[in-house]
């Protein structure tokens, strides 16, 4: 058996991030767990409608934890952040490379700096390092920590021809004309087109993130879509593991995308 920790890392430690593991075994890939926050894998507590804080990653606390929920160690943890094996000081080969093949369907990277995610994307890349878990550039030796970014993943999942419309932050940048119960609803069709299909390749992803009500406020909207992406990370790290990903970069940096 083989196991996954995906995390949607915050670029700073004030955001909550959201947290899924997965295990593989007789029936295949499976969700474990997934919440919207550090604090909330980690506890024993239920899940609840509270607003999620953010705070400080642990990755000893948080591979700990894995172990507990699997019974077996992680093999890959999968983070959407920029990673690097040495300071990062701005746009990394990793970045150009995702640009020149989804650029132009609206899936370029951000662009990172000394400052974001900074000192907590070395402490990150420290911690998992020290628990055993280097950073993996392109040769997929297990246990490791890998880099990934959900948009190409989901652009690759739904063979779509641009990112999909999923953030709540931006849905009136892509629906400007439409009422506001109208661009919710398409969000939410949209949320639920990418469960859906997460489900085909991850069992549970359905029953773990029912949508919330469309009368949800913000708060509740940005924690389901930190514990989606936190899932589409795992997947990743499951593509990674089964060979259906390649990695783009070089040896400081890599970003690993599905190839399926």
């Amino acid at each position: 058996m083989k196991t996954v920790l995906g995390i949607d890392a915050a670029w700073t430690s004030r955001e909550p991030s959201g947290v899924a593991l997965v295990i593989n075994d007789v029936e295949g890939w499976r969700l474990l767990k997934v919440t919207s926050s550090y604090q909330a894998f980690l506890s024993e507590q239920p899940a609840s409608t509270a607003r999620h804080r953010g705070s400080p990653p642990d990755p000893h606390a948080l591979l700990a934890k894995s172990f507990s929920i699997a019974q077996i160690p992680v093999t890959i943890v999968a983070i959407d952040m920029p990673l690097s094996t040495g300071p990062i000081v701005g746009r990394r080969a990793s970045d150009n490379m995702i640009s020149s093949v989804y650029g132009a369907r609206h899936a370029g990277t951000h662009t990172p700096s000394a400052l974001r995610p900074g000192k907590l994307s070395d402490e990150l890349s420290a911690g998992f390092k020290q628990g055993g878990y280097p950073l993996l550039t392109s040769e997929v030796r297990v246990p490791g920590l890998i880099e990934v970014y959900p948009h190409p993943a989901l652009i690759e999942l739904s063979a779509a021809t641009r990112r999909l419309p999923y953030k709540h932050s931006k849905s009136r940048k892509y629906w400007p004309d439409d009422a506001p119960m109208g661009r919710r609803l398409k969000l939410f069709a949209t949320w639920e087109q990418i469960v859906l299909l997460l489900e085909d390749k991850v069992k549970g992803v359905a029953a773990a993130l029912p949508l919330t009500d469309l009368g949800a406020r913000a708060y509740e909207l940005k924690a389901f879509e930190d514990a989606l992406d936190a899932v589409v990370c795992a997947w990743v790290g499951a593509c990674v593991i089964d060979g259906l990903a390649r990695s783009y970069g070089d040896d400081s940096s890599a970003i690993w995308v599905p190839n399926i």
